[in-house]
């Protein structure tokens, strides 16, 4: 494993969109445990593989669970938003943009369809902060970043 360099926000590659992956081999695998170090050497709670100059639709989130001690690491390789429902307003960072914060509407539960490390398919629903984390990193794969969603407060008298 490797910690990458994360692409910061001004660099072309970031607006680009991402290709499938195709193969599901020790390459991705590589990829992934290197974006995980990454990201853990950052302090993030996801990464994209653009963020670290692949134009590849795999993302990693760290997702809340019951246990706060124990958050959950998720791979989603060409992972699509099926459903979505609700709206919630938070605050925002991306490690490609330090120190930039900003609020950002999101949906509240999303279904997302995606592949793991072996290229199984799955579906799993996601709400609160880990609907706002994943449809986040997937943005990523769309050349989207947090900041073309801000929420203007409207301007006190």
């Amino acid at each position: 494993m490797a910690i990458r360099d994360i692409v910061k926000d001004g660099e072309p590659l970031l607006r680009k969109k991402s290709r499938p992956v195709d193969a599901f081999d020790a390459k991705l695998w590589a990829l992934l445990d290197d974006m995980l170090e990454t990201m853990r050497a950052a302090d993030g709670v996801g990464i994209a593989a653009p963020q670290v100059g692949i134009l590849r639709q795999a993302v990693i989130c760290e997702l809340e669970t019951d246990d706060p001690e124990k958050p959950e690491i998720l791979e989603m390789i060409n992972p699509v938003i099926a459903k979505k429902s609700g709206k919630q307003v938070g605050p925002e960072g991306c490690l490609s943009v330090p120190g930039k914060r900003c609020d950002v509407q999101r949906p509240k539960n999303v279904t997302v369809r995606f592949q793991n490390r072996n290229g199984e398919k799955i579906e799993r629903a996601f709400s609160d902060f880990n609907a706002v984390v994943t449809s986040h990193e997937i943005d990523h794969l769309s050349g989207v970043l947090f900041y073309d969603k801000e929420v203007k407060s409207p301007k006190k008298k």
